[in-house]
């Protein structure tokens, strides 16, 4: 397909712009997309940080409002020591009423509970086998905490708290795999203080908490902190939850139906990282039913257990929009960027092209025979110094022409007397080849039928002797002369046939049936020469087109020679199947024989060369069997080794080609 100057130009105006408008657009694209991703990531990584410090500010506040407690409110420490229930009972109230609290509770000095605010009928208790508690009775310092509190402990403090804490586990696509329906355990923020009387003794402690299951004053706080309520088209940016375990105990992530998502759980892959290797993980993630940037940071208790998770997230759609309108942006430029290129290129194409075009004109005037004509440009350029070299050499080529025209007419008279010349040579040449050729031909003939008629001359001479001599012997004279006669005719038969190569009458046939039949005819030379005959024909053989008895004759031809190479016995082996193309078929002709020596592979197929003793072979049988495998468009090859035997693969098409 031919393409004009003019077409090649724009084109490579527009690949350019193409090229260096797509390379743009994706480096660009990652750098916008990987600073605005960084740039996000690090928000969410600050805004971790303060998720953590607004969860451990609230931690601190609880433990230091009851250590003011238990400083401040000498009604606590005198009815500790007096053990009036009452006067602590109000004391307690009006404390847990203050801080938020939802429980403070009153234990000896040995960890036993005097007195629970929120549920004064039961105490008595022990309470020293808590982590916080314990420490606090062993060090007599304050201690702060996350805390896991089961069911029954709940319940000593109010039935409402466990309630409260009391889940059912919903369903959570990428959640692990678990058994449990429900969790009645919560998560507490926890703090215990040491009661001291005024001489430093122990008198008991004070400790009280914050249950954060469906408690949202953490996270709500962390929203409004940190994301001041954005939102992006109708969702809000920011979101935190607090886990206990993998479950979400507090969250302001919302499920489709704008409800708060409680009580579903962390992917199997942030519980790994997070609960179960105690790493910080921030990622990408599909949380609930929105993706968000993410940020997991363990939450641990006292003794430093992973018991909870603290999460932060933003919504990745707006970043993802950010990267969309982004793209669209380099989009436009590189298609403005293409509409301007296509406009300058067709007006540069169109300047270049014109005095080009003129030149090709010249061209091809000057091809014609036109030296008169001469190319017109005021451009003074590359392409106005190359008109007036054309200019130049369209002048010097009529110049030149004229002379050559003269020469060529004197040549033209040397030229006619050289071809009869060579003509005359010609012919001598194939004269010569033709009787070369016919020599070597009938020094083949005469040698080969030589042989018989030397052989018959000498038994003639020999009977004619014997009938004066030895009469006994004539019979055996004159058969041997018959013989040698028959030997003389067969290889004259063998010949004319050789010569004549007609066309073979072809039709569909069936390969292994031809080749049985062949093996049929010579079934008999086979047992006589104790050689065993194996058939390997394939049963899915297509039928090919050729003429069953020019074919049976190379099969028969092939089974012969190879029985003379196996004199005391062997095996002969005849495979069929499909060539690995599938457009031929095959056939393989093994022996096991005396093989064939490497030097003489190559003159198997030329016409009177043989291998066998004088009288044995007239050199024409495989010359013959080649002539027919041509015929049929096929190949024969041969694959031999001295003393282990010859492979005759025969290659014929399924389809017989046209011709």
């Amino acid at each position: 397909m031919k393409i004009l100057l003019r077409t090649k130009l724009i084109i490579s105006f527009l690949v350019v712009i193409a090229i260096a408008g797509t390379v743009a657009t994706i480096v660009g694209l990652h750098l916008i997309s990987t600073g605005v991703v960084n740039q996000a990531q690090e928000k969410v990584n600050m805004d971790l940080n303060s998720a953590r410090e607004i969860y451990e500010t609230r931690l601190r506040e609880i433990e230091t409002f009851i250590e003011c407690t238990t400083l401040r409110a000498f009604a606590v420490r005198n009815a500790l020591k007096e053990n009036n229930r009452e006067l602590l009972l109000g004391a307690l109230r009006k404390a847990m009423e203050r801080g938020k609290l939802d429980i403070l509770t009153v234990t000896d000095n040995e960890g036993r509970v005097v007195l629970r605010a929120c549920n004064p009928a039961l105490s008595g208790d022990s309470q020293a086998q808590d982590e916080i508690i314990s420490s606090v009775l062993q060090n007599k310092k304050p201690l702060a905490g996350t805390q896991i509190i089961t069911r029954d402990e709940l319940l000593k403090e109010s039935e409402e708290l466990a309630k409260q804490a009391q889940m059912k586990l919903f369903p959570t696509p990428m959640a692990k795999p678990i058994q449990e329906t429900e969790r009645t355990s919560g998560m507490m923020l926890k703090a215990a203080v040491p009661i001291l009387d005024d001489d430093g003794s122990l008198l008991g402690i004070l400790y009280g908490g914050v249950l954060l299951n469906r408690n949202y004053e953490i996270v709500d706080k962390t929203k409004d902190t940190v994301y001041r309520g954005a939102k992006y088209k109708g969702k809000d940016i920011g979101t935190a939850t607090i886990f206990q375990g993998d479950l979400r105990i507090s969250t302001n992530v919302k499920t489709r139906d704008g409800k708060r998502a409680i009580g579903t759980r962390v992917s199997e892959e942030v519980y790994e990282k997070v609960l179960g290797e105690g790493k910080t993980w921030k990622t990408d993630a599909f949380v609930v039913n929105e993706w968000y940037l993410t940020a997991y940071e363990p939450i641990r208790n006292v003794t430093g257990d992973v018991i909870g998770i603290l999460y932060v997230g933003i919504l990745e759609q707006k970043y993802a929009d950010m990267r969309r309108t982004t793209l669209w942006i380099f989009l436009g430029i590189t298609f403005v960027g293409a509409v301007i290129a296509l406009v300058v290129a067709y007006i540069l194409s169109n300047a270049i092209a014109r005095p080009i075009l003129s030149l090709k004109k010249g061209v091809e005037a000057i091809a014609d025979g036109d030296f008169d004509f001469e190319v017109q440009c005021k451009a003074r350029d590359e392409i106005g110094s190359l008109t007036e070299s054309f200019n130049r050499v369209r002048q010097q080529l009529k110049e030149l022409y004229g002379k050559l025209q003269g020469k060529i007419e004197a040549a033209d008279e040397d030229l006619k007397e050289v071809n009869k010349m060579l003509r005359e040579k010609q012919r001598q040449l194939v004269h010569s080849e033709k009787l070369a050729a016919l020599g070597t031909l009938a020094a083949g003939i005469a040698h080969e039928v030589n042989n018989p008629l030397g052989v018959a001359s000498m038994y003639a001479q020999m009977a004619q002797k014997d009938v004066e001599k030895n009469p006994s012997r004539l019979p055996q004279r004159l058969e041997t002369v018959v013989a040698e006669i028959n030997r003389g005719g067969q290889i004259v038969k063998n010949l004319l046939e050789f010569a004549r190569q007609t066309e073979p009458a072809i039709r569909e046939i069936d390969l292994n049936g031809v080749i049985e039949k062949a093996l049929a005819i010579v079934e008999h030379q086979a047992g006589l020469q104790e050689v065993k005959v194996v058939r390997q024909f394939s049963s899915e053989l297509p039928r090919i087109m050729g003429d069953p008895d020019k074919l049976q004759q190379v099969f028969v031809n092939m089974a012969i020679n190879a029985f003379q190479a196996m004199p005391d016995g062997g095996e002969l082996t005849l495979t069929t199947g499909k060539a690995s193309d599938g457009k031929m078929v095959k056939v393989e002709i093994t022996d096991t024989g005396c093989g064939i020596p490497e030097e003489y592979i190559t003159k198997l197929f030329d016409p009177f060369f043989t291998t066998k003793e004088t009288g044995k072979g007239t050199g024409l049988g495989l010359s013959v069997s080649h002539g027919i495998i041509e015929q049929h468009s096929g190949t024969i090859e041969v694959k031999s080794s001295v003393g282990k035997g010859t492979t005759f693969i025969i290659l014929l098409p399924v389809k017989r080609p046209e011709r």
